[in-house]
């Protein structure tokens, strides 16, 4: 029995492969394309102090999904100070979003952006950082406490001395009862009195009666 050389398998795979590699490089640069040859950077502003940025494709408007290197400068406005270059991180939550790591000290400033990769691109602001009031340092103190003074002592327990002067005034039936007392031992002097001038009285009565019969 004769066998069949495997070449025409061979040659078939081969020419498979073929078609798929000319389909990849044709693909990849209509997908170039299709992003375009540029990104477009917008410098939205600042949060903070951290510079922010917009950057997508320039023809589609799609967000970049792989890295992008790019470098940030800042000059103000008389040119006397110049922060960066900085480069941009993606901001956490968005797809688009872009901003510098750094923070720009409060003033205003001329902002530039480079994109080098994944294609070129730039982008320019004059943006304005106000100028931030520190945090207090710590709560405002509240009125002073008024002076510690003793607690009034629980109900039921026995209190200690009180002073003269801030012990409470005799309640009104002491005064009566006073009264009252003053006036019965005058009642007893003024009858004592009385009974000892009617017993002097009738012993003189009965001394002259006693006088006339011996008479």
């Amino acid at each position: 029995m004769r066998t069949r050389p495997a070449f025409p398998v061979r040659s078939g795979l081969g020419f498979l492969f073929l078609f798929l590699a000319q389909a990849l490089a044709v693909a990849l640069p209509i997908e170039a394309q299709a992003h375009g040859d540029t990104v477009k950077v917008v410098v939205t502003g600042q949060r903070e102090g951290h510079v922010t940025t917009e950057i997508t494709w320039e023809n589609d408007g799609d967000a970049i999904d792989e890295a992008v290197a790019a470098t940030v400068n800042s000059t103000s406005p008389d040119g006397s100070r110049t922060m960066g270059p900085w480069r941009l991180v993606r901001d956490a939550g968005t797809q688009s979003g872009w901003s510098t790591a750094e923070v720009l000290p409060p003033g205003t400033w001329k902002v530039s952006v480079d994109v080098g990769f994944p294609s070129l691109g730039h982008g320019e602001k004059e943006i304005a950082v106000p100028v931030v009031d520190p945090a207090p340092s710590g709560a405002t103190p509240s009125a002073a406490a008024p002076s510690a003074s003793t607690p009034p002592a629980p109900s039921g327990a026995s209190a200690g001395p009180v002073s003269s002067a801030s012990a409470p005034p005799a309640p009104a039936t002491a005064a009566a009862d006073e009264g009252e007392g003053g006036d019965r031992t005058v009642w007893w002097t003024t009858a004592g009195v009385v009974v000892i001038a009617l017993a002097g009285a009738g012993a003189g009565v009965l001394l002259r009666r006693a006088r006339a019969r011996r008479r």
